[in-house]
């Protein structure tokens, strides 16, 4: 019987998949990720940036961020390694919640579709742990892709 998993070799060992033949194309991808403070935390919002004893939160979240979406083959297995050509976090503020957008780009022969998705993953953990001396009443919730462009198939959430 063959084999029907894509990261499984034909002798049951786990395997990166070939992409080796693939068409060198550019690629782009969106994710979101929400974060719920609560009143208490965001009462304490100045301007755009919310600042902790430990500093400046949601820059620190763009930057770790950044520097997740840069290390996402090193932490998701058969991720294939990237060379990024740009990453972009922005985060904004509704009402309760922190939301965290991250688009990531490359040229090459594979999505980034994980790298955007560790991109506001990392982020929403670090708002979580700058904040949690505020209160631990704090819901890191709808991670998601929002938009892939390249490969086989573009992707659009409504």
């Amino acid at each position: 019987m063959k084999n029907k998993f894509t990261h499984i070799h034909a002798s049951g060992n786990p395997q990166m998949v070939d992409v080796s033949d693939k068409k060198v194309t550019h690629r782009m991808a969106k994710a979101q990720a929400v974060v719920f403070l609560g009143k208490e935390i965001m009462s304490q919002l100045q301007g755009d940036e919310l600042i902790t004893k430990k500093g400046p939160v949601f820059q620190t979240a763009i930057i770790a961020g950044v520097m997740g979406a840069k290390k996402t083959s090193e932490l998701i297995p058969f991720c294939h390694p990237l060379g990024l050509e740009d990453i972009q976090i922005v985060i904004t503020t509704k009402k309760k919640t922190v939301i965290i957008d991250s688009v990531a780009k490359v040229t090459g022969k594979t999505g980034v579709e994980m790298e955007a998705l560790t991109a506001v993953s990392i982020a929403a953990l670090t708002v979580y742990d700058m904040c949690k001396a505020l209160s631990h009443d704090i819901v890191v919730q709808d991670i998601r892709l929002m938009e892939k462009v390249g490969g086989k198939k573009d992707f659009r959430r409504n």
